[in-house]
């Protein structure tokens, strides 16, 4: 009775040990790795040695020190007029 009961406990532990899905599980995440191929423009930026070619000093600190004075005061409000319609409801 217990060598029955080891040889059942085997097959049962064996078949949970395979993957009932070998299919899947060999493709899983190539939808991610794909997608996130597409989105990159150049592959081989990283080996480019000259990143910023065209840019020269003076244009790249006054880009610069535009965008870091852009956080310094917020955008001033814009007013939009709106057409067609009252924010709320407006209860007519």
């Amino acid at each position: 009775m217990k060598k029955l009961f080891i040889a059942l406990a085997l097959v049962l532990f064996g078949g949970c040990a395979s993957s009932p899905t070998p299919n899947y599980d060999a493709k899983f995440g190539q939808a991610v790795r794909q997608a996130r191929q597409m989105m990159i423009i150049n592959p081989n930026a990283g080996s480019n040695p000259d990143p910023i070619a065209g840019m020269d000093g003076v244009a790249a600190k006054e880009a610069a020190g535009r965008y870091h004075e852009s956080f310094k005061a917020p955008p001033p409000v814009t007013n939009v007029i709106n057409i067609g319609g009252a924010i709320g409801g407006g209860g007519r």
